[in-house]
């Protein structure tokens, strides 16, 4: 018992370890997007029909840090401001699979392609399932591209505040706030899984082929995992249990990009052809990616393909991880506080 707890323990932190150095820059950059590419921005550039809508929303959606429930209000909002239905699926199909922050998690845990593969992966998938929207379905009278403009307001709390400042609140509190008990979890699950499945467990079992993906793709359909998460998990599947680089991509795109609350609010809000449109793109588009992922890797030790080509001292790693921790914590615990002090206001003003 005591070796398994020990074990666990040391895959927990090697994986923090490796990880955070590229996710706490990953946090800044994220950061700094929050402040220098504005909503009303976004919002100007996604009406109308054609390409161009789907070509920006795809490419503004693959950096954001946004995951597969937080993108839902976002790109409500765009549509509200006149986006168009393709534009906006482009954008919820593109955007939650992948982020700068996930971006630079993938480069440390599964290497540089990766970290290439998975975002045009997610490009993709917008282009397609945006496309497929526009031509399935009828244009309503509000999809106009018209965005908002900047009020009065919000002038004056831009001069009470840096935006850098902002930016790094964003970055290290309100992002952390949002992902970190998620990621503290899927650390967990890669550990378990490293500590306690056999070596090639899953490629016994499922194999290298078409069922594996077809398993996780029903696998990561119905279940909520944001895309920064998700990847220390498919690393230990990888590594550990034998999965092929293909079936661990159709995971990492359909886990972040679809769950229940997603489909049901697109149904809902979009109309039903939308939705089925937009969750038979995912499925299709994440094998299409695995089979083609395979591909490049076959004949290749993944070992070769997936671990980066340099190493960080592994003081710095340390280091990082420990500061990981302190941002993870602290946003954790500020979230909870938040949430405790909203109550508490809430239960006076009803006894009041």
């Amino acid at each position: 018992m005591f070796e398994y707890a020990g074990k666990i323990a040391a895959e927990f932190w090697a994986t923090v370890a490796e990880m955070s150095p590229y996710l706490l820059f990953g946090f800044f950059v994220a950061g700094l997007l929050s402040v220098l590419v504005s909503q009303s921005f976004v919002e100007r550039h996604l009406g109308g029909r054609g390409p161009w809508p789907l070509l920006k929303a795809s490419v503004f959606g693959v950096p954001l840090p946004l995951c597969s429930c937080g993108v839902i209000p976002v790109s409500m909002s765009l549509h509200r401001h006149g986006a168009s239905k393709g534009a906006t699926v482009a954008f919820l199909l593109s955007t939650p699979q992948t982020g700068v922050d996930s971006i630079f998690v993938t480069l440390s845990l599964l290497g540089p392609v990766f970290a290439v593969f998975r975002p045009l992966a997610a490009f993709a998938t917008g282009m397609i399932g945006g496309g497929l929207v526009d031509a399935l379905t009828d244009r309503p009278s509000g999809e106009n591209g018209q965005g908002e403009t900047c009020t009065e307001e919000c002038c004056q709390a831009e001069g009470k505040t840096t935006r850098f400042s902002r930016g790094m609140k964003y970055g290290f509190v309100t992002l952390p706030r949002d992902i970190g008990k998620a990621m503290l979890v899927g650390i967990a699950v890669a550990a378990l899984i490293s500590a306690f499945v056999p070596n090639n467990y899953f490629a016994d079992k499922l194999g290298k082929g078409i069922f594996a993906m077809v398993v996780m793709m029903f696998l990561g359909i119905p279940v909520y995992v944001c895309a920064t998460a998700s990847v220390p998990v498919a690393a230990a599947l990888i590594f550990t249990g034998g999965l092929s680089p293909g079936a661990a991509l159709v995971f990492l795109m359909t886990g972040p990009a679809t769950n229940a609350a997603s489909f049901a609010t697109i149904w809902k809000t979009l109309g039903r052809k939308t939705a089925l449109v937009y969750i038979a793109t995912v499925g299709v588009c994440a094998l299409a990616s695995g089979l083609l992922l395979d591909y490049f890797a076959a004949g290749v030790e993944f070992e070769v393909v997936a671990r980066p080509g340099w190493m960080l001292p592994s003081e710095v790693k340390h280091m990082a991880a420990v500061v990981l921790l302190v941002v993870l914590g602290y946003a954790i615990l500020s979230k909870a506080v938040f949430k405790r002090d909203e109550h508490k206001q809430s239960a006076a003003q009803s006894g009041s």
